[in-house]
């Protein structure tokens, strides 16, 4: 390894929400610049005006602060580099590395036509360039004019690259590309190099859709004089039926996730496991954990696969090792109202909830969704009806079992996990039913479905007057199912 600390970037296009493959770009960004004690950097690849949009700009920031990918400097932004790019297009043609081609679009299109007739490569160069006094002649005209980049007719351009090892393609496979637009503006392989050439970038990981970037790129670089970067090419994130990860295939952006209750340590613990390995039988890692072990030679060369349930694994992992008072705040967020200021109201039953519901649960989401019965005020309580189909569809017998629990419960002496179980199946004992039969129709009246935690967890975090008060409830809605005409 070199004795220069390395640069790299992550460089997103704000177009679009941040998806699962550029932040795990990011992320590979990340991890490689903090294991080696070097910076990692952001630029925004802003030059596409019409698509790029400031709320874009905003969402990916969020994002990488959420995973926890701390910027070294203040991102660039692409698009404040345009005179810089067009001073190295300058260059290129000083050198002879580029040529001014004034073809038109017609024109430039029967250049190619015949040049894969030939079976030849592309060089606009013989046809569309003049020399010396008609190009100024033409340029100082207002002519308009695109710039190629001559790729040189013999020979090839060979890299070596982190992941793929000695790479490289032959120049007669290689048409002369655009460096710079008839309007004036640079391509993206242009702006790329001046980019990181400016910025010191000394590795450059990304995903390896952009493998064909690189000669042009590596030819870019020599004809400006500069070293040429790292390169390393990641593998790409494939859905589970073996095609590039997308929006078919469910949540694909940070933001989807988060919205979800993904931790934003799980995701970065998933994320790092897709096409790397930490060399041994490791999975549930912390980003400290991740920064230590990450290396440039254990990513691997074979795509990976978007396992939605390992990421859920993952984010039950986190959950359990995070304190609770981390998990509250977490909760509270996803609580809809009126429970959400119900819950905040009391701090202390939300933080019991909150590590009673995280053992039977996979994402934050979940989490909200079986505490949300604790903190429904009575007056929005209501009950599922799939539930009360399958556990009520007796009504007497349902009233009759909820009713013997109701008055057992105000009058207990004592109000704890082990009375309340000894209780609840002595009664369950007199009235000839298994435990079950009296469980389930009480779990619905409590908390109106059939799924929530032990059923003696509920009672308690409920509390005696709630607890009566929902069975209350649940008897004059059973009353009601009764015969609705009495009512």
């Amino acid at each position: 390894m070199s004795s220069i600390l390395p640069r790299v970037r992550f460089a997103p296009s704000p177009t679009g929400y941040l998806h699962v493959g550029g932040a795990r770009t990011a992320l590979f960004n990340y991890l490689f610049a903090r294991h080696e004690g070097g910076d990692f950097l952001l630029r925004i690849e802003d030059t596409d005006r019409e698509r790029s949009s400031d709320a874009m700009t905003r969402q990916i920031l969020a994002a990488l602060d959420w995973l926890g990918l701390e910027v070294d400097e203040p991102p660039v932004h692409q698009a404040d580099g345009v005179e810089r790019h067009r001073a190295a297009v300058e260059t290129l043609l000083a050198e002879g590395a580029a040529y001014r081609s004034f073809l038109d679009e017609e024109a430039l299109a029967a250049a190619r036509e015949q040049a894969r007739t030939e079976g030849v490569p592309v060089r606009q160069r013989r046809i569309g360039a003049p020399d010396g006094a008609e190009t100024r002649r033409r340029v100082e005209s207002g002519e308009p004019y695109a710039v190629f980049f001559a790729v040189p007719d013999g020979g090839s351009t060979r890299w070596e690259d982190a992941v793929h090892g000695s790479t490289g393609v032959e120049h007669a496979s290689l048409d002369d590309f655009v460096i710079l637009r008839s309007d004036g503006t640079p391509v993206y392989n242009l702006a790329v190099v001046a980019d990181d050439i400016e910025m010191g970038i000394t590795h450059v990981i990304r995903g390896d859709d952009h493998l064909s970037n690189t000669p042009k790129q590596a030819l870019i670089y020599r004809a400006l004089g500069a070293e040429l970067p790292t390169f390393c090419h990641v593998p790409m994130i494939l859905g589970p039926d073996g095609k590039r990860l997308s929006k078919r295939h469910g949540a694909a952006s940070v933001e989807a996730f988060r919205e979800e209750g993904i931790l934003p340590e799980a995701l970065v613990n998933f994320l790092a496991l897709l096409g790397w390995s930490p060399g041994d039988d490791r999975e549930v890692m912390t980003m400290d954990e991740l920064i230590e072990a990450f290396s440039l030679d254990r990513i691997l060369k074979k795509a990976s696969v978007f396992d939605a349930e390992k990421l859920e694994w993952l984010n039950s992992r986190h959950l359990d090792a995070m304190p609770v008072d981390r998990l509250v705040p977490l909760v509270l967020e996803h609580l809809p109202e009126p429970e959400r200021t119900a819950a905040a109201s009391e701090p202390e039953r939300l933080a019991a909830v909150t590590d009673l519901v995280r053992q039977r649960t996979r994402t934050v989401d979940a989490m909200a969704e079986q505490a949300r019965p604790f903190f429904t005020p009575l007056d929005a309580f209501g009950f599922e009806e799939a539930a009360t189909a399958k556990h009520w569809k007796d009504t007497e017998l349902a009233a009759e079992r909820l009713r013997a629990v109701r008055e057992l419960l105000a009058v207990a002496d004592r109000f704890d996990a082990d009375s309340l179980e000894a209780d609840l199946r002595g009664l369950a004992e007199r009235l000839g039913i298994g435990a079950g039969k009296l469980f389930q129709p009480l779990r619905v009246g409590l908390v109106g479905t059939d799924h929530s935690p032990g059923i003696f967890d509920v009672i308690l975090l409920l509390g005696r007057d709630r607890a009566v008060a929902r069975l209350d409830r649940a008897l004059a809605e059973l009353a009601v199912r009764r015969d609705p005409a009495d009512v």
